[in-house]
């Protein structure tokens, strides 16, 4: 029972996964044309933007066809959309309010693993905690063989009995 109500609930979430997916994918259809119609109208070709804006062809090639596998993420293509707003003179941000939905999506995948927030090894938490582990290990160990030492010598004096 358990197993089939996990995968109904698998089938739920990757249907939520697609229609975050197709509004993605429609922002960046509608970046991609006007960026194109912005430079077809200004009879530019994507190498003399390129030169222009010192933005690499490959991701204005990427950007005008929607090739997600190229096109940078959020934060990076942010700059991106900015300096191709001046080289192409479009409204101020009329490329980067497309790209506000994304950013609010990838907020919401951040709190889903709260761990990762936790640095136990380059933090001076961490550093305390593994100094709290030495010691108590430390004192572990020293009363274990405190109260063993003297099984140990009860064993060695009988030792020598039976060997004389």
């Amino acid at each position: 029972m358990y197993i089939l109500k996990n995968l109904f609930l698998l089938n739920k979430k990757s249907e939520k996964n697609k229609d975050f997916s197709s509004e993605l994918v429609d922002q960046y259809i509608e970046i991609a044309k006007l960026v194109k119609e912005a430079r077809i109208q200004q009879n530019l070709t994507i190498k003399e933007l390129s030169y222009i804006s010192k933005i690499p062809e490959r991701i204005i090639n990427s950007i005008e066809n929607n090739k997600k596998n190229i096109r940078p993420k959020y934060p990076f293509i942010r700059s991106y959309l900015i300096k191709l707003e001046e080289c192409l003179v479009l409204k101020k941000n009329t490329l980067l309010k497309l790209t506000v939905k994304e950013r609010k999506i990838l907020k919401k995948k951040g709190k889903d693993f709260l761990f990762r927030k936790f640095d136990l090894i380059n933090t001076w938490q961490g550093s305390l905690l593994y100094f709290f582990i030495l010691v108590l290990t430390i004192f572990i160990l020293k009363r274990y063989f405190i109260l063993n030492v003297n099984v140990i010598e009860i064993q060695n004096i009988e030792n020598q009995m039976v060997d004389k």
